[in-house]
């Protein structure tokens, strides 16, 4: 039994060093945030580019461009002042697939800006892509 366990443990690792998990739970945040009409062709679309972009050394692309943020955080900023609390931004990222079950998030008692939160989701969808 105890080889059984050392495999799931070697595989649960070599999952988490490559950052695998993260990807599928991206890419199905990115078919309901987007809801394409063809699911599949749109997945394989993201790949393609992706390709490229590795190819060509040109940046990876992002797939929550600028007004995607905004609206998702216009949605979370109901009475529009601009900020949204830290429960709201942890929400959101768990929302697009860019936050970890197990990730611990520390509350710095600041509001969550609009470009905290674009810069937050830019950021950790570029770690989940150079992993690609």
């Amino acid at each position: 039994m105890q080889a059984g366990g050392n495999r799931e443990l070697e595989a649960e690792n070599y999952l988490e060093k490559h950052r695998i998990m993260e990807l599928p739970n991206y890419l199905t945040s990115a078919l309901l945030v987007f809801q394409p009409g063809k699911p599949r062709e749109y997945l394989i679309s993201i790949f393609e580019r992706l390709i490229i972009a590795k190819i060509t050394g040109m940046a990876f692309p992002f797939f929550m461009d600028h007004s995607n943020i905004v609206s998702m955080f216009e949605m979370m900023d109901t009475s529009n002042k601009g900020t949204i609390s830290f429960v709201q931004y942890k929400e959101g990222l768990k929302t697009l697939g860019l936050l970890n079950e197990d990730e611990v998030l520390k509350d710095d008692g600041h509001v969550i800006t609009l470009e905290k939160f674009r810069s937050e989701v830019n950021k950790r969808t570029e770690k989940i892509w150079s992993a690609f």
